[in-house]
């Protein structure tokens, strides 16, 4: 299987999935999005590949959902349930992600927004460079922290700091990122995905049933209540987006 924007590189039995969009800082639209789920869910019946690295292009990771695109927010001709069904689209592609049975480990270089920090959260493991930060956008353009990543930030940092992160949008550096715990290294510039590849070598060289059993038990324990939480907050930015504040708010951020 081919994909537009999506490559996979085998080394063995470890898989190196790089994201390249070729245009607007890797921003995700629908086919992005639909490409990267199906790339997520073509590992969860792999047995020869035991872990993931999951890069940008050389320039950058992700620069979060693209606003500019039309079909993100086109509405003409869809009925509702189409309409809530490509809400659910983000939610989607984490958690084929998340449940993928192998270690999983994104190497962010420059940029990781909005929606391009999002799915490095539903990884095992964040390596992200020196100078890069990450930026939590969502409220400037009236939206709720979607793609079930709110649950999965607050149990990362604390419900204190996941409020300041989501509320406040302050671009995080390397090494406050390090520090509260939402990345697991820091690595120089242009070095991520060597860093990413040397974890996830690490961890395809132990025996694999185990570390299928170990990253199934410790996520059922970390998640118990993720779904409790964010079930419904693609309903949440559906509602959100139709709001004349967030919509003012989406024009003039697309502006800056």
């Amino acid at each position: 299987m081919s994909w537009k924007n999506v490559e996979i590189e085998r080394r063995g039995t470890v898989a190196i999935v790089t994201m390249d969009r070729h245009e607007k800082l890797n921003a995700f639209n629908p086919t992005l999005m639909r490409e990267m789920t199906e790339v997520g869910l073509s590992f969860h019946d792999d047995r020869e590949i035991h872990a993931v690295v999951l890069r940008g292009n050389d320039n950058y990771f992700s620069s979060g959902a693209d606003l500019t695109d039309a079909d993100m927010w086109r509405t003409d001709g869809l009925s509702e349930l189409d309409i809530r069904d490509r809400f659910r689209m983000g939610g989607r592609l984490c958690d084929a992600w998340e449940k993928m049975p192998q270690i999983t480990v994104a190497a962010m270089e420059k940029m990781a927004v909005g929606a391009g920090f999002a799915l490095p959260l539903a990884l095992d493991w964040r390596v992200l460079g020196r100078s890069a930060y990450l930026y939590v956008p969502e409220i400037k353009i009236g939206l709720n922290l979607q793609w079930g990543a709110q649950p999965r930030l607050t149990r990362l940092v604390g419900p204190a700091r996941a409020k300041r992160i989501i509320i406040l949008c302050e671009k995080m550096g390397a090494a406050q990122a390090l520090d509260w715990g939402l990345v697991d290294e820091v690595a120089d510039d242009g070095k991520t995905a060597e860093r990413a590849l040397e974890l996830a070598e690490t961890a395809a060289s132990m025996p694999p049933t185990a570390v299928r059993m170990v990253k199934e038990a410790v996520n059922a324990t970390a998640n118990a209540l993720n779904q409790v939480s964010s079930y419904a907050d693609f309903d949440q930015s559906w509602l959100g987006a139709n709001l004349s504040a967030a919509q003012a708010a989406r024009e003039t951020f697309g502006k800056k």
